[in-house]
């Protein structure tokens, strides 16, 4: 999903620097127990190319840390960051998944590429791509409300060049229910929260905390959507540039086979319950969302038992 961030966002790129380099949102808010499952439906779906660039170049992708973060949540997302291009994790894997979202071309024949090689953080309009980071003590405009995450790009106008990003919340003080499903249930399920009687048959978040857990699932979503559709005229569904859909769009609320009706699909739990379908560095796990596969014509992922 993209929509456009405030200015004072636009502005930070320049100034703000926790410096690394790398190779969703639940973005839109389809009540859990109505979701669409395009699995397997390629009859429903015209995911369409519309001529434009997909990031196709190798792109250094710049975290900014804004707010007041948690360390543990950093190295968490960090991490998974980092699995984007790691072979070292068993499959299925984040690498694994991410070959998915690498099968977008544009009308070079270009694939998308990622690299990750630590620098320091640059105003990069070659081959630069930022995800802004908001922590828990941070409010932005629409978060929790309408979306989870969000990517655009930025105008020469404002920052001197045209640059993607992608914008994404911690959502577990603000709106668990919301950005962190299936870790923590909406507001308008009427199940109880955790930790309180009956508000425990919930999945559990891979690495202990369902607000860093949620939104490793929007980077995911957001990071698929803007490599494949990076200046809103490249892949999406639908006839309105200003509203597309996007190929995790087209997949929200399924991380598993047989996924849909708000049943996430079939995935993996650890000794704990932890739920997870992808592996990544340094024996983490993590669950994320599956993307539309061009080839398949479907939703897929790493984890599919078909």
């Amino acid at each position: 999903m993209h929509k456009l961030i405030s200015c004072y966002v636009l502005w930070v790129l320049p100034f703000l620097c926790f410096p690394l380099a790398l190779p969703w949102s639940q973005t839109q808010n389809t009540p859990f127990n109505q979701a669409e499952n395009y699995e397997g439906s390629s009859d429903l779906v015209k995911l369409e190319y519309h001529m434009g660039p997909v990031l196709a170049s190798p792109i250094n992708l710049y975290i900014i840390w804004y707010g007041h973060w948690n360390p543990t949540h950093q190295a968490t997302i960090k991490d998974f960051l980092y699995s984007l291009s790691s072979s070292s994790a068993p499959h299925p894997s984040v690498a694994d998944w991410w070959r998915t979202v690498r099968l977008y071309t544009d009308q070079t024949g270009s694939n998308i590429t990622v690299t990750s090689h630590p620098r320091q953080l640059p105003l990069n309009p070659h081959n630069g791509l930022y995800l802004v980071l908001t922590s828990s003590d941070v409010q932005v405009e629409d978060f929790c409300r309408a979306v989870c995450g969000f990517h655009y790009f930025t105008f020469p106008t404002i920052v001197g060049a045209t640059v993607p990003y992608a914008w994404i919340g911690y959502s577990a003080t603000q709106c668990p229910g919301m950005c962190a499903y299936p870790f923590a249930w909406p507001n308008y399920s009427g199940r109880p929260p955790p930790n309180t009687n009956g508000g425990d048959n919930i999945m559990r978040a891979p690495n202990g905390d369902a607000g860093v857990d949620g939104m490793i699932s929007v980077i995911a979503h957001e990071l698929a959507e803007v490599s494949s559709n990076p200046l809103v005229n490249a892949w999406y569904a639908g006839d309105d540039p200003t509203a597309p859909t996007e190929i995790a769009d087209l997949c929200l609320g399924l991380y598993g086979s047989g996924g849909g009706g708000g049943y996430v699909g079939k995935v993996y739990k650890d000794s704990w319950g932890n739920g997870y379908n992808v592996n990544g560095v340094k024996g983490r796990r993590f669950l994320i969302q599956w993307v539309w596969n061009p080839v398949k014509r479907r939703c897929f992922g790493p984890n599919a038992m078909d």
